[in-house]
């Protein structure tokens, strides 16, 4: 592995466990066995790492997207796996991550909006749009309100503000809103398909 890419799989795991506010450039090198100046020939500082690492993370994540679509046999199915796609990009965020993000790295916080908005609420809105000229997506839904609805519904499903992990099973609650969801823009084509794919032991 090349120098750079080992240098943000370090930062990953350490953010990860401690958050990024807590982890500075020496923690970094002493966990990769490296020197500081190895990290400062790549990274002029850590806000540079944090950038670089939500754009491979993203990266990552819209190929993984992409592909899981392309393997669905037809619009319902798709939707049924980009939103579990989406679902499992959200649930790898630590919130202390997203907390130190925001708060402290801006501009790796932009690139995180843009991607919900440019990647998950469009792909989202093009499936829709798909499934309504193939009959199983009501025609009178505005598909840009309710792509937005949804991706804001899966962050919502992983605030433990709104549903404290005591309380809630995260996995439950995010099935609770797909069903709701699934089932609200549905025709009664696209109902009797979800159906078989419900009570289906393969989705």
């Amino acid at each position: 592995m090349i120098a750079i890419e080992r240098i943000i799989d370090g930062g990953e795991e350490l953010f990860l466990t401690a958050g990024i506010k807590s982890v500075t450039m020496d923690d970094i090198a002493k966990h990769l066995g490296i020197s500081k100046k190895t990290i400062y020939h790549f990274f002029k500082d850590k806000n540079e790492l944090v950038i670089a690492l939500v754009n491979k993370k993203l990266k990552e994540d819209e190929e993984q997207m992409a592909e899981i679509i392309s393997k669905s046999s037809n619009v319902i199915e798709e939707m049924i796996n980009m939103m579990k796609c989406s679902e499992e990009i959200f649930s790898r965020i630590n919130p202390v991550v997203i907390h130190d993000m925001q708060k402290y790295h801006p501009d790796a916080w932009k690139q995180f909006q843009n991607f919900k908005s440019e990647v998950l609420v469009c792909t989202m809105a093009q499936l829709l749009e798909k499934g309504i000229k193939q009959g199983y997506i009501r025609p009178d839904i505005d598909v840009k309100v309710m792509s937005l609805m949804r991706v804001h519904q899966l962050e919502l499903g992983f605030n433990p503000s709104v549903f404290p992990i005591a309380e809630f099973n995260t996995w439950s609650v995010q099935q609770q809103f797909q069903e709701h969801f699934n089932y609200g823009v549905c025709t009664l084509k696209g109902f009797k398909l979800l159906d078989q794919y419900k009570n289906s032991a393969t989705v």
